[in-house]
């Protein structure tokens, strides 16, 4: 009888091992959809991520079982993608997974759209009855066409409900926003922010305590903080280390060191730094995509991110780095960098933030002007890369007054003008990627992210302040008038990106300049003392007159025999300072008045 258990359970290996085998996973290409109609099968898209555990699960459980592998054997055709690699993707389906299974008929139209971990039984239920029955589900809806405003800024109520919506959306009891996953939402934690540095202490008593929390997501061994923690009270992790939450982390925690001076904003900061440097950074000075949550399926990171530093070496492994290297992410790198230097003056990481940079121009540059996101993109160009590397640029150019660096942000403006946007739109607003004549189904209609429009509008709109080209502020509007539209409006989910466009576009940012020669220590302890300065909305600049005029002359200085710093806020100007810690106390007089 035991002899004949154990030839019954090899058996169902080798039938297992078979069957597995049998799921012939594609790579995603619009020529699947010509395939699946020649073959009367339908498409199956497996939305991964490198990092997630569920993921993994998923494929280790649900795609080896022998039920569920011969339905997909008979009737589909089975794509497993990796999200961070395939933007255009990412983006559409974002707020179905990680893991997001979407099944397509032949034509390329939806049949179902599932969120997150799906068991064998249920998965093999869902596939099953899709045969049967072929008609979209309704995961599947369409939302109502977005119809832009004829003016690019919100009207009162609509400003007043989304203040509403951000104050109302806040978590009372354990701080950050939102009730479910708690992580912290950068749009949200930057408004607060920024309105606690305008005189709202209420804001700032939010900002402080969701950073506080979140200190809970560090890893106070190796720096860096997890993605996120599936309990309300921050305790409870998920392991992954994301770069792009490393680099939102350290922008705010840089921030919030130079708004309110904790010493322990400023080590979260640092620690995250040194971790993305250790673990997400090769040889070349560029940065990788994420550190996987789970060493493998039989060690977890719930067990390995409980050891010590020297427990975690003398095991001799450790969750998989993901190390593509692609310009988007890069991009919120240098970012984050050129922030940590602002708020600290520590010019090495100013010097990784450099290094990065020079890397993207020369190995992700396309030939017309934008970014590549990888080696060779599948699609593409996407504006994710082009957007991230603009706004570092931006951001190098106000750390540096190095003009080269302007110069970049305004070719990757361009970019984006002429790839992402069609002449006379109704909708208005910029696609994630533009649409290919090839595209099948719903892959015809492009996706405008919200959070991308924001994020162009603010950008252009401080590239209009810091050039003076019409241009840019109209490519602003463009953004802000898609972002205005009821439709986006009604939509679920943060929507405090809008709040912070639509309340630059309607001011001017607070103006800091240095005037004096840039190998002299005085002018470059001035200029240093302006980049610590927290504010949000600003406009950075440091005239060498040597350079020729700045880019955009608005205000005539005077020449004065040693250097000196004027601030401007609100349409009116300080006399010149000729010390860095007069800077701040003026600006501070300036917003008062």
């Amino acid at each position: 009888m035991k002899k004949t258990a154990g030839f019954l359970a090899f058996l169902f290996f080798i039938s297992l091992s078979q069957a597995s085998a049998d799921i012939e996973w594609q790579t995603w290409s619009p020529d699947l959809f010509e395939r699946a109609k020649k073959e009367n099968k339908f498409v199956l898209l497996d939305l991964r991520a490198v990092w997630c555990h569920w993921c993994h699960v998923m494929e280790d459980t649900t795609y080896r079982d022998p039920k569920v592998m011969e339905l997909i054997g008979s009737k589909y055709i089975a794509v497993s993608v990796d999200q961070d690699a395939f933007p255009d993707l990412s983006v559409r389906y974002e707020n179905w997974g990680w893991p997001a299974t979407i099944v397509f008929s032949a034509d390329g139209h939806e049949i179902v759209k599932r969120r997150g971990y799906i068991p064998p039984e249920p998965m093999a239920s869902m596939l099953d009855a899709i045969i049967k029955d072929p008609t979209p589900g309704p995961s599947v809806f369409q939302e109502d066409p977005v119809k832009a405003k004829d003016r690019s800024v919100l009207d009162p109520e609509q400003r007043t409900r989304l203040e509403a919506d951000h104050r109302a959306s806040y978590d009372s009891q354990f701080g950050g926003w939102g009730t479910v996953h708690k992580l912290i939402d950068a749009d949200s934690l930057e408004y607060a922010i920024d309105r606690a540095e305008n005189g709202d202490p209420d804001e700032g008593s939010m900002a402080r305590r969701t950073l506080d929390e979140a200190l809970n997501l560090l890893d106070h061994e190796w720096g860096g903080f997890y993605q996120y923690s599936d309990s309300q009270d921050w305790k409870s992790p998920h392991y992954e280390k994301l770069l792009s939450i490393q680099a939102d982390y350290v922008r705010w925690y840089a921030l919030a060191y130079s708004a309110f001076v904790e010493p322990r904003y400023y080590e979260a900061a640092h620690a995250t730094l040194d971790y993305a440097l250790k673990y997400l950074s090769g040889s070349e000075g560029a940065f990788y995509v994420s550190q996987d949550a789970d060493v493998d399926s039989q060690f977890n990171g719930y067990s390995f991110y409980s050891l010590k530093d020297d427990e975690r070496a003398h095991l001799g492994r450790m969750p998989k780095v993901d190390t593509h290297l692609y310009a988007r992410e890069n991009g919120w790198m240098i970012r984050a960098l050129a922030a940590f230097y602002d708020a600290t003056g520590e010019e090495k990481y100013l010097a990784k933030a450099l290094t990065a940079a020079q890397w993207v121009l020369t190995e992700r540059l396309s030939e017309k002007g934008g970014f590549r996101h990888d080696v060779q993109d599948a699609a593409g160009p996407y504006l994710g890369d082009t957007l991230s590397m603009a706004q570092a640029f931006l951001a190098l150019y106000e750390s540096t007054g190095d003009r080269q660096w302007l110069i970049h942000a305004q070719n990757a403006a361009d970019f984006i003008q002429r790839s992402f946007k069609k002449d006379a739109d109704p909708e208005a607003g910029y696609f994630s990627s533009a649409p290919s004549g090839e595209a099948k189904g719903v892959f015809r209609d492009a996706v405008k992210n919200v959070s991308e429009n924001a994020q162009v509008a603010r950008l252009t709109n401080k590239l209009f302040h810091a050039t003076g080209r019409t241009s840019y502020r109209s490519m602003a509007e463009t953004a802000m008038r898609f972002l205005a539209s009821d439709e986006v409006l009604s939509r679920r989910g943060f929507l405090t990106g809008i709040l912070s466009a639509d309340e630059e576009l309607g001011s001017d940012p607070l103006h800091l300049t240095v005037v004096g020669k840039k190998d002299d220590p005085k002018a470059k302890a001035l200029y240093q003392a302006a980049l610590g300065y927290p504010s949000v909305y600003r406009r950075v600049e440091w005239w060498d007159r040597r350079e020729g005029a700045l880019p955009h002359s608005d205000v005539d200085y005077p020449e004065l025999e040693e250097a000196a710093a004027f601030v401007c806020a609100k349409r009116a100007c300080s006399p010149p300072f000729f010390s860095p810690e007069k800077i701040a106390p003026a600006i501070d007089r300036l917003k008062k008045a």
